[in-house]
């Protein structure tokens, strides 16, 4: 429901900047024919005409006779006749500039924009346009924008297969990968590389954050046919039926886990909450369940519950063990 929306707020966004540029453009060219006009604006004739009647119910406050903007017709032709003090086309404030300035330097650093080359030539022209913004002390660093993020980006330009040591925390394990990077991506602050996995033998996505080494090979990366990108536009994780369900009873402090992770249930039960959600497998359920504490309950699956009970008893039994002091290496270590 809200991308129709948003789509709806870029177009009254859209038709409000060409409305605020259109009395000047036309203020400069007395009689120009609409369709004349339609092309250099860039819209159809259609709707540069329903521009115009939008416009002459534009103005002044009062809102009368005198206060609004008005204009004549000669066949297909337009003369702004009263143009209600619109006779500048809109400028940027430095603050403005500036903003867009930020905004595209932002936008260029992004891992995985497609037309770096077109945001290099808008921020080129807004800042010569800006003058003394084309040297102002600006730094942009994306989150997690890393000497590791700018070597994969590197590697990725130059289209190589890179061999990396990966760590997979959903199975707590590190693995050494042989990979054929497709894109960069920047998903909820985090950068990933995009990439065929030789291992896998399927498109993978690798946080680099977890890329703990890194070569860039001598051969070019190659992408098999059947190789497709995924589709982030809901996030990195989408849960799926053939996943495991886990259902938890957690407390107050612990709701937090409603809003940073997709919930297929969520049931109130007096101070508690019950809680179900997707998860990739039961080893990173249960090492999430230890890590949160004595807050949370694991109502189901059962075997989950069990795992979780056996690890929490042997942490105990562990912390229950007499040290053996007359043991050297405990003795060197408690001196």
């Amino acid at each position: 429901m809200t991308r129709p929306a948003a789509r709806g707020g870029r177009a009254s966004a859209d038709r409000l900047a060409r409305l605020l540029n259109l009395v000047p453009y036309l203020l400069a060219r007395p009689g120009i024919e609409i369709a004349e006009a339609a092309h250099d604006l860039g819209v159809t004739e259609k709707q540069l005409r329903e521009d115009l009647e939008l416009l002459w119910v534009c103005g002044l406050p009062g809102y009368g006779p005198g206060d609004l903007i008005d204009m004549a017709f000669d066949g297909d032709r337009v003369t702004i006749t009263y143009d209600a003090g619109i006779d500048r086309p809109l400028r940027l404030t430095p603050d403005e500039a500036l903003a867009l300035v930020v905004a595209l330097r932002m936008l260029a650093e992004t891992p995985g924009v497609a037309n770096r080359e077109a945001v290099e030539r808008a921020l080129a022209k807004i800042e010569s346009a800006a003058g003394d913004l084309a040297g102002a002390p600006v730094e942009v660093r994306l989150p997690g924008d890393t000497a590791r993020v700018r070597e994969l980006r590197a590697a990725v330009e130059r289209g190589r297969a890179l061999r990396i040591t990966y760590y997979t925390a959903a199975r707590d394990e590190t693995t050494e990968r042989t990979i054929d990077p497709l894109r960069m991506l920047m998903v909820g602050g985090r950068a990933y590389v995009e990439a065929w996995c030789r291992r896998a033998e399927a498109v993978r996505l690798f946080r680099a954050d977890r890329i703990d080494a890194v070569t860039e090979l001598a051969e070019q990366a190659v992408v098999p046919p059947q190789a497709r990108p995924h589709d982030l536009s809901d996030g990195v994780f989408r849960p799926s039926p053939d996943l495991p369900l886990i259902t938890l009873r957690i407390g107050r402090g612990e709701r937090w886990i409603t809003e940073y992770y997709p919930c297929e249930r969520v049931e109130a039960d007096g101070e508690q909450w019950l809680v179900s959600l997707r998860v990739t497998d039961l080893g990173w359920a249960r090492r999430f369940v230890l890590g949160l504490g004595p807050d949370v309950t694991v109502v189901a699956p059962t075997e989950l519950a069990e795992q979780v009970r056996a690890q929490a008893a042997a942490a105990l039994d562990a912390y229950a063990t007499p040290v053996d002091r007359a043991d050297p290496a405990v003795a060197g270590v408690t001196q």
